[in-house]
């Protein structure tokens, strides 16, 4: 347990050039501290005992703004940075050394049932205010960047950005170039859909 604590501060300190000593980290970082609670409550998840896992977590939001499902499973060297408004969902699924900025969501649809939340690949940089939603995956060495909106797969080694997200960037080079202004409108696409559907429907009772 006091290596597991050690390797998270460490990996603070490394990544975090705003914290000074292991001392500040342990006591006044609420990122470091959710971890800390999540683990806890993760372990009574674990087994079966839902209530005081869910004490534990509601308790860990109330302190530093970070909601954790104690479903969550959560790697190694995972850094919460500053961390208010971060939301992670039951089946969520985070790797080694990944870094979360405030304001990410790894949340559901709404529309899935059983495994509903993402799973994050090792090595991952997920921006402030970055949504992750659904069963999707994200690869390992990807970034995530800020406001973006997964929905879909990422595959290893890429960048996505933009709602929806889309990948710009893979093995160091760049996918496609960026379009300011020519971006697909997805409520206006999904009208079209329901347009068509309309016309579809509307010409089958005029045969009958």
């Amino acid at each position: 347990m006091f290596d597991r604590v050690k390797e998270d501060i460490a990996c603070i300190r490394e990544r975090d050039p705003a914290a000074h000593s292991a001392i500040e980290v342990f006591l006044l970082y609420p990122g470091f501290k959710a971890i800390r609670s999540h683990r806890k409550a993760h372990w009574f998840y674990e087994h079966k005992m839902f209530f005081i896992a869910r004490l534990i977590s509601q308790r860990n939001v109330r302190k530093t703004g970070i909601e954790i499902h104690p479903g969550a499973i959560i790697g190694r060297r995972v850094f919460i940075d500053h961390g208010t408004g971060i939301v992670i969902g039951e089946t969520t699924v985070i790797g080694d050394d990944v870094t979360i900025y405030q304001g990410a969501t790894l949340g559901g649809t709404g529309k899935d049932t059983g495994k509903r939340h993402p799973t994050i690949g090792n090595n991952v940089m997920i921006g402030a205010g970055a949504k992750v939603l659904g069963p999707v995956k994200v690869g390992n060495n990807c970034n995530v960047a800020a406001g973006a909106v997964v929905l879909d797969k990422i595959p290893d080694n890429c960048t996505a950005v933009g709602v929806p997200a889309r990948v710009v960037r893979c093995n160091g080079k760049r996918v496609q170039d960026l379009d300011q202004i020519h971006i697909p409108d997805p409520i206006s696409q999904e009208l079209c859909r329901m347009q068509y559907e309309i016309d579809s429907l509307k010409k089958a009772i005029n045969k009958k």
